[in-house]
């Protein structure tokens, strides 16, 4: 009788969330043992392998299926680690996002988009390449999340991240040369007659923290004082206070601003005049991105332009090539400058 009422009752193993859930690790573990890594200890990776086996799950799997374009979908993340409260509807992102959906559009693929808060799902990125509904992925932006996109890198081919380029990163990166364009915005400010600089942004996002580098060379080279640090999010609520706050306690010490990014220069622009404080002539102001909304502001924002349309056409390009198996070099664009009004 008992024999009669058997049924298989395995569970049924097709992508790597499956299996670390058999398992009770993460998806980065399974990911980290089955491409052999020594950051998993040998118990644990003999018995994701053993899992594996038995289930009839392939470590190249998720690769060979990714090769046959089985969904016709790419995937979209943003990781917003740094500052959980900033939004999608974000002039940058929008602005990204157009310019990929286009391209992706083009190339016959659908676009799968999320916007994650690492701190509450650590395994933000391994279930999403695991969950069998995508070709290949896009990572808008590193956040605080380098180490982890480093950590998938090894193990997953088909992932480009639009971010800032380090020496000896092993993943595949697109974005501007954001010291560069640092020193560029400092450099602008100077010529403008700016001697005590102030920059507006969270120095604790890569990309922002490479560009206040580079002004910062060009600070200490030209024998000026450090450039001032005034810590602001991105999400528009905070920034408009935290920038208010700002100039209530630098405004009358500075008269350079070099904001992160034209967003946060557009609301400076606004916290400025309700101080009485005149741009240009009182504070020389720069942002960087060069958006849409730069020629907008009063007086039209000077700014530090990334080519976002050529990062978009990059980031599906190499993408394209890595699920057709190549290994591609990491795209690194110049920015220039945008000179307007108000630097």
């Amino acid at each position: 009788m008992a024999a009669a009422d058997d049924k298989d009752t395995r569970t049924t193993v097709r992508t790597i969330t499956d299996l670390a859930r058999l398992a009770g690790v993460s998806p980065g573990t399974v990911s980290r043992a089955l491409a052999g890594k020594n950051l998993v200890n040998a118990k644990t990776r003999d018995k994701i392998v053993d899992l594996a086996r038995e289930h009839g799950f392939r470590p190249n799997q998720m690769a060979s299926g990714l090769r046959r374009q089985k969904t016709g979908v790419i995937g979209v993340v943003i990781p917003l680690g740094h500052d959980v409260r900033q939004q999608i509807s974000d002039s940058f992102f929008m602005t990204l996002l157009g310019y990929l959906a286009d391209e992706l559009t083009r190339e016959g693929y659908d676009l799968m988009l999320r916007r994650v808060v690492p701190e509450s799902d650590p395994d933000w990125l391994d279930r999403f390449i695991g969950s069998g509904m995508i070709d290949g992925v896009i990572v808008i932006g590193q956040s605080d999340q380098f180490e982890r996109i480093e950590e998938v890198a090894d193990g997953y081919r088909p992932m480009v991240v639009w971010g800032n380029h380090n020496e000896g990163q092993r993943h595949c990166v697109v974005g501007t040369d954001n010291r560069l364009g640092g020193r560029i915005a400092a450099e602008r400010l100077i010529a403008a007659g700016a001697k005590r600089i102030a920059f507006i942004g969270d120095p604790t996002a890569m990309e922002f923290a490479a560009r206040l580098a580079g002004a910062q060379d060009i600070a200490a080279r030209m024998g000026l004082p450090p450039i001032i640090i005034l810590s602001t999010h991105l999400s528009p609520e905070r920034a408009s206070e935290e920038i208010a706050a700002h100039l209530a306690e630098h405004g009358q010490h500075i008269d350079g601003i070099f904001a992160a990014t034209d967003t946060l220069a557009a609301l400076c622009l606004t916290e400025l005049r309700g101080c009485g404080i005149v741009v240009p002539e009182d504070v020389k102001l720069i942002g960087f991105d060069d958006l849409p909304i730069a020629r907008q502001t009063v007086p039209p924002l000077t700014s530090v332009r990334q080519d976002i349309a050529a990062g978009a056409r990059g980031l599906v390009d190499l993408l394209l090539r890595r699920l057709g198996g190549e290994t591609t070099e990491s795209l690194v664009l110049p920015p220039e400058l945008t000179a307007r009004q108000t630097a």
